[in-house]
């Protein structure tokens, strides 16, 4: 496919355009940072979002503010960046869209020790977070009004190894987010969905069935690093609730 990779030049972009064409993906970049041989602009320019989007088969959308920020700095990039990325696949007449979603669209969710299915409510624990509900709402929108099919992924933690005892529980490794993204990609009849994105940790506090349903099979674990990064505080935020710290920003 001719993919549209927003974010290219962020932490999970710059690792997804090296993994992504090994499964068969012609990349397209974009960023509001120059990367090499990419295209550098605004999302919420309007025509240079829709020239972007021209053309391609589907988009990859990570772009946008990936921290917790000021209410004015995330409506601007990922609420207003995310609504102009959608209408551009609109106009253009473009059918899928991978969207970057993020666990802190459900941070407040308690950890209880059940697993936490991709269907459980939306509970934000930041601007940041909110910022996620509001396009997986606009993908539900786009998918239904429009018939634009999105994955919506739930991203854990994606790094090249967990850098906490937290990420034992929700690392998405970079090969297992190039698998997943491939899923999300080329998986018939979709609709909206919204699944999990974590790989396959021992600890892992997410149900996967709803990823696995698309055809992922994850690979990796993040007991590998178990050694390294150490064990749960379990009196800390980190260990009560989905979102971890970012329940305390």
């Amino acid at each position: 496919m001719h993919v549209l990779l927003t974010g290219a030049a962020g932490g999970v972009g710059t690792l997804l355009r090296d993994l992504l064409p090994a499964l068969g993906h012609t990349l397209r970049l974009a960023d509001l940072k120059p990367v090499e041989g990419g295209l550098t602009f605004d999302l919420r320019d309007t025509d240079a979002v829709r020239a972007a989007v021209r053309g391609v088969d589907a988009v990859v959308h990570l772009g946008g503010i990936s921290l917790e920020d000021t209410f004015t700095n995330i409506l601007g990039s990922n609420i207003e960046g995310t609504y102009e990325l959608y209408e551009a696949v609109r106009q253009e007449g473009v059918k899928r869209v991978v969207f970057a979603s993020s666990n802190h669209a459900v941070g407040y969710t308690p950890l209880t020790g059940d697993l936490i299915g991709s269907d459980t409510p939306t509970r934000p624990d930041t601007y940041y977070g909110l910022s996620k509900v509001f396009g997986e709402g606009l993908a539900s929108l786009y998918a239904d009004k429009h018939g634009i099919e999105t994955v919506s992924i739930r991203i854990g933690s994606c790094f090249p190894k967990p850098r906490s005892a937290r990420m034992l529980s929700t690392w998405l490794s970079p090969a297992d987010c190039a698998r997943l993204v491939h899923a999300a990609l080329t998986t018939p009849d979709v609709g909206h969905t919204i699944v999990n994105g974590i790989s396959a940790n021992t600890r892992a506090w997410w149900d996967l069935s709803t990823a696995r349903a698309l055809g992922y099979e994850p690979h990796d674990n993040a007991e590998a690093y178990a050694a390294e990064v150490g064990e749960l505080d379990p009196d800390s935020p980190d260990a009560k609730l989905l979102g971890g710290f970012f329940t305390t920003l």
